[in-house]
């Protein structure tokens, strides 16, 4: 079987865009061919608004997600292998998915991932402004 992973960050980006809302990623800066705004990440991750309104050129396929971006008012390309997504979340109610480490396909780096527990653990967004929340609503799918 393929990995279950593309499908189901399609499945929730699309699910979230639907309901008019924010899709933001949680990323593993720190794995392998990331490229991503290294002034923004904090204790190894990263969190990026993927919507339609804050990206350019998105792109999702089986190996990798990509896009182009504005950090701090600087043009950026962003690459994300998707072993180094770690969740992904609707903004304005915390709704989505964590990935845990067993869903990663580099057993090597298993040992240095760590699943997202809570909002408390996800870096500000270098887009918006990040929101306050009361407890997450994530939910881990195997």
């Amino acid at each position: 079987m393929t990995p279950n992973r593309p499908y189901l960050l399609r499945a929730f980006f699309d699910w979230i865009v639907d309901n008019e809302c924010t899709p933001h990623l949680v990323v593993n800066a720190d794995y392998p061919e990331v490229q991503v705004p290294t002034q923004f990440v904090q204790d190894g991750q990263i969190v990026l608004n993927i919507s339609p309104s804050a990206v350019t050129a998105f792109s999702l396929d089986n190996e990798q997600l990509s896009f182009n971006a504005r950090f701090g008012g600087q043009p950026m390309q962003v690459y994300v292998p998707l072993g180094a997504v770690l969740a992904i979340y609707a903004r304005e109610n915390g709704e989505g998915t964590v990935f845990t480490q067993e869903a990663f396909d580099d057993a090597e780096l298993e040992d240095t991932l760590e699943p997202v527990e809570s909002e408390e653990t996800v870096s500000p967004d270098p887009v918006e402004k990040p929101e306050k929340k009361k407890g997450s609503h994530l939910r881990v799918v195997k």
